[in-house]
């Protein structure tokens, strides 16, 4: 196999990846379900849906604490989720960093 090849078929493969991230949607919660999000493989926010029972004016840092929650939670679940799709694109290979 040339560079030339190589080079077509690692484009291919970004490309591929690039949709699958646009496509992908990963939902998180915390608080039992008071929070929830919805993102996508780009990590770009497409919900947040907040149960009105936590929201309290009194406790606003609580409310806080539990949206960082599932956004960190959703963040996590597409590196995961993406990671996995790599390691099934590459098909076993094992290139150094990547691995």
């Amino acid at each position: 196999m040339n560079i030339q090849q190589m080079m077509k078929q690692a484009q291919q493969m970004q490309e591929r990846m690039q949709k699958q991230m646009a496509d992908m949607r990963v939902e998180a919660t915390s608080g039992g379900g008071m929070i929830t999000v919805v993102i996508d493989g780009s990590k770009q926010v497409h919900s947040l849906t907040i149960d009105p029972e936590a929201v309290s004016k009194d406790d606003v840092e609580m409310l806080q604490d539990l949206i960082l929650a599932a956004l960190n939670d959703a963040h996590r679940k597409v590196d995961e989720a993406m990671s996995k799709q790599m390691q099934g694109m590459m098909g076993g290979m094992k290139i150094p960093g990547l691995s």
